[in-house]
């Protein structure tokens, strides 16, 4: 069979609508209570909500531009589009029954989500003070008229459409406004009101002699993504700032409804809007944004419904040395969130007051709205060390972080970087330069994750310490790349995209191919979607060679195909952490294992400047390898892609033993931290290694 034969390949909008799919199949998991499971409706949603923004937005607009640009998989825009709505119109329907599910088992609870006409006498009275004190002046009722056109709608606008009555019998159209300032949910004792409840009872209050005939809650998407023409900018902080602006003025491409909106009022809406009736979503029983779901989950006063958290742990040697002894001794290998991120920030953290440190350099490309690691940059700045920081401002929906953080490092007096013209920069990676007993010695961070301490106790990362003189004279030729000047950029030990990774990639999967059915090849990654990578994963397996991808989220590989990818198994694991690590290990290559920040992505391997660090420590690839194979025996949160696309998770399967990879490295870091604990420090690391590795084995 061809391998360009267009059957072979995943379309990948296709493969991300099934991937949150996955995610909403957390919420018919009986073994979490009922608010962990709202937690995974709120995800759902806010992923949904920027698949819309971006990634359907792109197609609209190749659709509208008469464009036919296909993929490996020949779909067209107009057909991804079709594909696209159907799923999701199909799709409502198993959203709300899980949803109406979990609200029944939370009433059980003792918590509950009713609209303001549910509730008791005592309650509305409660609810109608709050009403007058916090939302009746804010709030912004609009008349639709010759004289009051209709407004304009930002991204992710909420509000409600009414229909009036005058008192001479004529119909008139209004908005009201929702501001985001005010929240989703209005609480009284253990029960949750949706705003939108409480400003429709009060509505003939906001038009005074007019009746209400209809109203509707509704809420509108708009295309979100940025179109940055890089080369003309002067300023591009400046043009960056002006993009975000028009973030709220992309054409209109959803509209969301409650499933009993009034016709007309729909009309009225759309003749102001224009949008595709498919791109309509009616729902009839849950409220409009799922993100919001967040504000229950969150609630402290509930916090008793929820799993037990886990608090990641720092092990030796960073439980008592300093960061830089501990690095000095030997290359550490951490992995979030069982291992704690707090050693990356006091890595910074003691740069900054350490008298030796000469330079810090950073990139940063989410960073949070309160950065610990970037309030240190500034200090260190202050302090009279030079530091050099690249804040990719083209990270998407965080760029009004990043451009904040910018202006604070540039006005204390920090180089900071923006990014380089046509290409994001993604990689992860901090150097800290110091003056030792009268020489230069440098220590470096990579990671295959973001310099993040919120995210980092919610996402799976690896990060990696070392003092190797290779790598930092390729990290130092790597930041003055991101500084300065430069048409051929390659590294010596070190792989950086786009010249280096992919090459690399490719070249290891066809020598690990000609072992035949005696070679093995495990990539974990976010996603793939490169041809070149596909196609040569293909070429390996009709050899022979045994390939295991743990690819959380799109794979537009197609396996099990015979003759083509009969030896290739696909899997995702999704669980309360996010997958996010990129790991590729090959069994018979010289140094066995990589990370990386680079996912098996066009954009990441031909559009990003990415790292990929080889693991030369054999301690430290065997214990990848450790886990690899943990999360391939995974029986709990591991699902098995089958050939015509669709997922199949593993549990469904009858197995002995229950195996979840993320509980059991909880419990595998908890053992040995309480162990470590109770050890005399005077037996060193090597005990500690060993240590590990038993209780990994045991795990």
């Amino acid at each position: 069979m061809d391998i360009k034969d267009p059957s072979l390949y995943i379309n990948r909008e296709l493969s991300w609508l099934q991937f949150n799919t996955r995610v909403l199949a957390q919420t018919r998991k009986n073994t979490l209570p009922a608010l962990e499971r709202l937690k995974f409706i709120a995800i759902y949603g806010t992923n949904l909500d920027e698949f819309y923004m971006v990634r359907v937005a792109g197609l609209i607009s190749l659709y509208k531009a008469g464009i036919q640009e296909t993929g490996a998989d020949r779909l067209t825009p107009s057909e991804q589009l079709l594909e696209i709505r159907k799923y999701l119109h199909n799709e409502k329907s198993e959203l709300e029954s899980l949803y109406n599910g979990i609200i029944d088992e939370l009433d059980s609870d003792g918590v509950k989500i009713l609209n303001y006409s549910q509730l008791n006498i005592n309650l509305q009275e409660e609810l109608k003070r709050a009403f007058y004190d916090e939302i009746y002046p804010l709030i912004i009722p609009i008349a639709i008229d010759a004289t009051h056109p209709f407004p304009h709608l930002n991204n992710l606008s909420f509000g409600l459409a009414i229909k009036l009555e005058d008192r001479e019998g004529n119909i008139k159209h209004g908005l009201i406004r929702i501001p985001r300032l005010l929240p989703r949910f209005f609480k009284v004792e253990h029960t949750f009101v949706p705003i939108e409840s409480i400003v429709e009872h009060f509505i003939q209050d906001l038009f005074p002699g007019y009746i209400k005939i209809a109203s509707t809650p509704f809420r509108v998407t708009r295309n979100a993504d940025l179109a940055i023409e890089e080369e003309e900018a002067d300023d591009f902080l400046e043009m960056m700032e002006e993009g975000l602006r028009g973030r709220n003025k992309g054409q209109m491409i959803r509209l969301e409804l409650t499933g009993d909106a009034d016709i007309d009022l729909v009309s009225f809406l759309n003749s102001h809007l224009e949008i595709e009736e498919d791109d309509i979503y009616y729902y009839r029983s849950i409220p409009l944004n799922l993100g919001a779901f967040w504000q229950i989950v969150g609630d402290k006063s509930l916090a008793h419904l929820l799993p037990s958290g886990y608090t990641p742990k720092t092990l030796p040697p960073f439980d008592k040395e300093k960061i830089s002894l501990a690095i000095d001794e030997q290359d550490i290998l951490l992995y979030h969130p069982y291992e704690s991120f707090e050693p990356i920030v006091k890595f910074i953290q003691e740069a900054t007051s350490d008298p030796n440190t000469l330079a810090i350099r950073m990139t940063l490309y989410r960073v949070g709205s309160k950065s610990p690691i970037v309030k240190s940059l500034i200090d260190a700045v202050q302090d009279g060390k030079q530091v050099t920081v690249l804040v990719e401002l083209k990270a998407r929906f965080d760029e009004e972080n990043n451009l904040r953080w910018a202006k604070r490092l540039e006005e204390a007096g920090a180089h900071v970087v923006y990014g380089i013209p046509g290409l994001k920069v993604h990689a992860k990676i901090a150097q800290v330069l110091k003056r030792k007993n009268g020489q230069l010695k440098s220590y470096l961070h990579l990671a295959t994750g973001n310099y993040n301490p919120s995210t980092a106790k919610i996402y799976t990362d690896l990060s990696y310490f070392t003092t190797r003189k290779d790598f930092n004279k390729d990290a130092t030729r790597f930041f003055h790349f991101l500084t300065g000047f430069s048409s051929y950029a390659k590294l010596q030990t070190l792989y950086m995209s786009p010249l280096q990774i992919k090459s690399k990639l490719l070249k290891l999967i066809e020598k690990e191919a000609d072992f035949e059915s005696e070679g093995h090849i495990i990539l974990k990654a976010n996603s793939l979607a490169h041809q070149e990578i596909i196609k040569a994963l293909y070429k390996a397996s009709q050899k022979g060679c045994k390939i295991d991808l743990i690819i959380r989220g799109v794979c537009c590989l197609r396996p099990n195909i015979e003759g083509v990818s009969e030896n290739i198994n696909v899997y995702s694991i999704i669980g309360k952490y996010l997958e996010h690590p990129r790991i590729y290990w090959f069994k018979h290559d010289e140094v066995g294992c990589y990370i990386s920040s680079a996912d098996l992505m066009p954009r990441n391997l031909d559009r990003r400047i990415e790292l990929m660090t080889p693991i030369f420590d054999k301690n430290l690839a065997e214990r990848i390898e450790q886990i690899l194979n943990l999360q391939l025996a995974d029986n709990q949160l591991r699902w098995i892609l089958q050939s015509d696309g669709d997922y199949v998770e593993v549990e469904s399967i009858e197995v002995q033993n229950m195996i979840n990879s993320q509980e059991l490295l909880e419990k595998y870091v908890n053992k040995l931290y309480e162990r470590t604990r109770k050890h005399d420090s005077s037996k060193g690391n090597n005990y500690v290694k060993r240590l590990a590795e038993k209780l990994l084995k045991e795990s």
